[in-house]
């Protein structure tokens, strides 16, 4: 059997891509490495990109069998980013099930909680996939035996590279400084030397580094592949581009790379709000850019696993949080149904019907036009354009009183107003964090925004969350701590 591993240091215990023993189950989706070298095809090539999507899914059970101790029955965006935010809860009808979800709630968690676990596994099996992609796809022995034309060989290393950043951008936001890996691990001595920690600013780097050969990959069109729209795109690199520059406030430059993103003209705001989320128009709106393709009745299962807890009674929305939309915004209706206990957004429908099924074909979205511009209004308004700031809220929000509502009528006159010139910069900053917070509300946006604006701790503490300073990093999974006898260090604090 050949493997790829969650864990950085044990990785090499069992011999990455080697192991010969039946310790466990492959991860789904993953691609063996038998016959890599001696008789590659164009198919390994491909499906070894393909599998780098996999961790990226919402699907169930992609790492293990309802393996609720390590965190890993589905992905945990949303309760590392939406939960722990003031926009969402564990479950409607607070019970005892899944403590560890209250405990992130919370904020009275300890490093061994499975959420960080989970989305530790996630990332660096994404990772592990990935590299071994960019190492078949950067292997002229392996290319000139399958014969892969160029364009679809350097198309595929740009996926594999962008996948590898979207990973790595994800855990240092979470983590702080974390280990870097850039090919398979072969052996106990390979995966020993990169079990440590890598400064923040060097992680960023690598994903910079990952993004510009991505970059340089891919076709300008709006979709690479135009029979496979779900693959990664030029627009896509470009917005995470724009992404990783705002989070490290180079805003000059977040500028610059939307305009050039606003330059290939493939992407505006849809005219309807929830078009972005509905299952019956993925891939023919305007404006999602980067979204995982779920399809229903494959093998392995590649369908909306969210869905299946939603009909649980698992994650529901704050108070707070509903409040905080203004009168008549239709965005509130098809966010949530507060009376009938229902998601829209998380449903991809707009009836319920996907509730409990664990095998839904509705998208998760990852980057869309509408975050991007906010993106660039945040980035004119820290570079004193308060009035292009502005422009840019008030386009989001006259789609938002434009859109029909959810009950097929017209918001009432005077519905979300423009708002007006000023030129305080602090005042154009709570109107974009306000419209912010409605615009992506549960899209898993809002705890990264409130750790990146420093005011985490402000605004849940008012809500009655224990959050701590040492709380803007999460704590690195013990396991590892303890597998690599502290060799990988633990946050501060934790």
């Amino acid at each position: 059997m050949k493997k790829t591993y969650i864990s950085i240091f044990t990785a090499a215990l069992f011999l990455m891509w080697g192991c010969k023993k039946e310790l466990n189950l492959d991860p789904v989706g993953l691609v063996t490495n038998i016959d890599a070298t001696a008789n590659p095809t164009v198919n390994l090539l491909t499906s070894s990109v393909n599998s780098s999507y996999r961790m990226l899914s919402n699907t169930l059970n992609l790492l293990g069998q309802w393996d609720w101790t390590n965190g890993t029955v589905f992905r945990n965006d949303f309760i590392v980013q939406d939960i722990a935010s003031d926009d969402a809860m564990k479950k409607w009808i607070m019970d005892g099930d899944q403590t560890w979800m209250d405990e992130v709630d919370n904020f009275q968690f300890t490093s061994g909680n499975q959420a960080f676990k989970g989305i530790w596994s996630y990332d660096y099996e994404g990772i592990a996939r990935a590299n071994t992609a960019i190492s078949y796809l950067t292997n002229e022995t392996i290319i000139a035996k399958t014969g892969i034309s160029a364009d679809l060989k350097t198309r595929s290393l740009g996926e594999a590279y962008f996948l590898r950043a979207y990973y790595y951008f994800d855990l240092v936001n979470n983590f702080g400084d974390v280990p870097v890996v850039l090919k398979p691990l072969e052996n106990f001595n390979e995966a020993y030397a990169v079990a440590r920690r890598i400064p923040k600013a060097e992680v960023y780097a690598q994903i910079t580094a990952d993004l510009a050969a991505a970059k340089t990959a891919m076709p300008s069109t709006k979709f690479s592949n135009s029979a496979e729209p779900w693959r990664v795109s030029k627009g896509a690199v470009i917005a995470l581009q724009a992404k990783v520059a705002l989070f490290n406030e180079k805003y000059s430059e977040v500028i610059t790379l939307i305009n050039e993103l606003q330059a290939l003209s493939f992407y505006s705001l849809n005219t309807n709000y929830f078009d972005s989320f509905d299952q019956t128009k993925e891939f023919t709106d305007n404006e999602v850019i980067f979204a995982y393709n779920h399809t229903t009745g494959q093998t392995p299962s590649n369908g909306n696993g969210y869905c299946a807890p939603l009909g649980w009674g698992f994650f529901a929305v704050t108070t707070n949080f509903v409040n905080a939309f203004e009168a008549n915004d239709p965005r509130l209706g098809y966010t949530v149904d507060v009376s009938k206990q229902t998601i829209y957004k998380l449903l991809g429908e707009k009836t319920g019907s996907n509730k409990g099924n664990d095998d839904a074909p509705n998208n998760k979205v990852y980057i869309r036009y509408a975050d991007v511009i906010l993106w660039k209004a945040e980035a004119l308004n820290e570079m004193n354009d308060q009035a292009g700031a502005i422009s840019i809220i008030n386009q989001v929000r006259q789609r938002a009183r434009n859109t029909v509502t959810i009950t097929g009528t017209t918001a009432p006159a005077g519905t979300l107003p423009d708002r007006p010139a000023s030129a305080d910069k602090a005042l154009v900053k709570t109107w974009l964090m306000q419209e912010r917070r409605v615009e992506l509300g549960l899209e898993g946006e809002r705890f990264l925004d409130l750790k990146r604006w420093k005011t985490a701790k402000t605004v849940l503490t008012a809500q009655g969350k224990n959050f701590q300073d040492k709380n803007y990093v999460y704590p690195i999974p013990q396991g590892e701590v303890d597998k690599t006898a502290g060799v990988i260090t633990q946050n501060p604090g934790y």
